[in-house]
């Protein structure tokens, strides 16, 4: 075959042209333009007759054959109706120029040749503008195996040859030689038909929209985040009966355990934090198995969304990078996560509820030397799990915005009835309640919310978590009035058992209980003197003598700060020092002077005044 192709090719007789028909005359060229139907004989005798015009001292005979070829596929395009695209099953007709689109592919010539952009249609449908970023992007269709499909992309990776090859892994034939054409080819045909590509708003998450309302109830709004998330986007939907979601819910209120009320108050109360301006917090639900935690999550998600896990619901088998992009994701809607108990990293969790009750993502730096836009949220978080989400060890900022509930009986009489229910029926809730909320409700709910914080604040409880039971409580009597209309409001004595007092909270005072049980437990470290065992300190009636690089170590390995503790210690009357500003006192450790921490035990007086409070 290659041989015979050969012998055509030289078979065909060029004409010999003089120098004045080069120069002059059109004859040459149009000789080689009947060809152009065949890239590769076009080339070749391209090739000759160039040869052929040197030998006539005629130079740059391919750039002049460009020309003319320009001339002419000007010239025919208005007769063979050129100019728009030409794709079987098209949602859109677009001007071309001077591209070739049709079922084909998209070509352009370039001089005498033609270059390929793409071996199957492609075209530009819908351009997405997002409301939150100004972010321009572009939804493309393309059509492969007589199917249509869509991708959206950003305009900046339409814009670059190296960044258009991701398209590669949505199914689009664009390769490193084809690439600058298909830059080229979607960038003319946006500016040739910019008024003819519709143009909608955009979002890529969920939850408030400075006046615009709450995605994804806003109308002709466009999800246009990553595609990871667009199943989570999805699943915040109605389905079902709203009588049946309701008459299950009823059912629920009306029982009496306070865990599945306070979840579901929780949901509702993710919608308030923003509109009056608090800070995201937890509610956490613990106990053993067969409790129906689980299940108590799944009705607080199916007021927004299908409760499905792994829709709507995950769990903490996840980094923190990926709990942070999914709060911010949720933005106003409760972000939910099932089985503590499987979480990567819990000895640096206290951390995590740190970043995610701020409601502020880490500032990320770019390639191009600037930042990424920080992520924000704010929302609820509610978690479950077979143990608290504290410890005795955790920090006082994140136990302070912690709600947490022990689920030491079962949450529901029938969990596996609740749970298809809910599956079957669920999304209705929650569109309801905003459509309420935005508007007049909110002023409501705010006189509500400052009347329950002020109640709050008066008792023992710390300002976060007044705040966090408030909001709760809002939103519940919001629900009560607006959908539920039961009677069936929590009450405010109800949260308030569930709240951490100062007391608990302030780490200084956790710290300082440790250390106490600390000395008394290892009494055999703290016995002054030994030639057999590694001594500490010394530990008499009333006081215990800590060597001061024995307490640092001691205070660091369970997660206090000893120079934090040291100053709250000194203030509160905790710890003897020398006169002036010094921590320590000196005393006789192994018969050798040392630096030590004079910690004052608890009394019997100390018990007496907790008794009292």
């Amino acid at each position: 075959m290659k041989n015979g192709r050969r012998m055509d090719i030289e078979a065909i007789q060029i004409p010999n042209y003089t120098r004045e028909d080069y120069l002059e005359g059109t004859a040459p060229y149009e000789f080689l333009y009947q060809f152009t139907g065949d890239p590769f004989v076009l080339e070749r005798l391209a090739q000759r007759m160039g040869e052929q015009a040197q030998r006539l001292r005629v130079y740059g005979f391919k750039r002049t054959f460009g020309e003319y070829a320009k001339k002419q596929r000007a010239l025919l395009a208005p007769v063979c109706g050129q100019g728009v695209t030409r794709f079987a099953g098209q949602p859109l007709e677009l001007a071309t120029g001077p591209w070739r689109a049709d079922g084909e592919g998209v070509a352009i010539f370039e001089g005498y040749r033609e270059m390929e952009a793409c071996n199957h249609p492609i075209l530009p449908v819908m351009r997405l503008v997002n409301i939150d970023t100004g972010v321009e992007k572009m939804v493309l269709a393309f059509c492969k195996g007589g199917r249509w499909r869509q991708i959206t992309a950003e305009k900046r990776t339409l814009a670059s040859r190296r960044e258009i090859l991701e398209l590669a892994n949505a199914g689009v034939a664009v390769t490193s030689e084809t690439a600058g054409t298909l830059v080229r080819y979607l960038h003319d045909i946006e500016g040739l038909n910019y008024e003819q590509i519709p143009e909608r708003r955009s979002v890529g998450r969920l939850g408030w929209i400075e006046g615009e309302g709450f995605s994804p109830y806003v109308e002709e709004l466009v999800f246009d985040g990553d595609q990871s998330f667009r199943p989570f986007f999805e699943s915040v939907r109605t389905r079902g009966e709203w009588e049946s979601w309701l008459a299950v819910a009823r059912e629920v209120r009306a029982g009496e355990g306070i865990a599945a009320r306070m979840a579901l108050a929780a949901s509702f109360a993710s919608a308030l934090v923003g509109p009056l301006g608090c800070l995201p917090f937890f509610l956490h639900l613990w106990g053993g198995t067969e409790t129906g935690k689980t299940v108590g999550l799944m009705l607080a998600a199916s007021v927004w969304a299908d409760p499905e896990m792994g829709r709507y619901i995950h769990t903490f088998n996840s980094t923190a990078v990926g709990r942070e992009r999914s709060a911010a994701f949720c933005n106003a809607l409760p972000l939910i996560l099932d089985e503590l108990q499987i979480a990567k990293d819990k000895q640096t969790f206290d951390k995590d509820i740190y970043l995610l009750a701020e409601g502020v993502g880490r500032t990320r730096g770019t390639r191009e030397g600037g930042t990424d836009r920080v992520p924000t949220w704010h929302n609820c978080i509610l978690t479950s799990g077979e143990m608290p989400i504290t410890s005795a060890f955790s920090g006082g900022g994140a136990v302070n915005r912690i709600l947490e509930v022990e689920c030491g009986e079962r949450l529901f009489a029938d969990p596996r009835r609740v749970a298809a229910a809910v599956r079957l029926h669920h999304g209705h809730a929650g569109r309801r309640f905003v459509q309420r909320l935005d508007g007049a409700g909110l002023a409501e709910a705010a006189a509500l919310f400052e009347g329950h914080r002020a109640a709050l604040g008066e008792g023992d409880a710390t300002e976060k978590q007044a705040m966090a039971a408030a909001l709760l409580l809002t939103a519940d009597e919001l629900a009560t009035c607006w959908l539920f209309a039961d009677g069936r409001a929590l009450e405010r004595r109800e949260v308030a058992e569930h709240l951490r007092s100062r007391a608990s909270v302030d780490q200084n005072g956790r710290c300082y209980d440790y250390l106490c049980e600390y000395a008394v437990q290892n009494r055999h470290r703290f016995c002054g003197e030994s030639e057999q065992t590694e001594v500490w300190g010394a530990l008499e009636p009333g006081r215990v003598y800590m060597v001061r690089s024995a307490f640092d170590r001691i205070c660091r390995e369970a997660g206090y700060d000893p120079r934090a503790f040291l100053s709250w210690a000194r203030q509160a009357g905790r710890i003897d020092v020398r006169p002036g500003k010094g921590f320590t006192l000196t005393r006789r450790i192994n018969h050798a002077p040392c630096h030590c921490v004079a910690l004052r035990l608890p009394g019997e007086e100390d018990d007496r005044a907790e008794e009292a409070v």
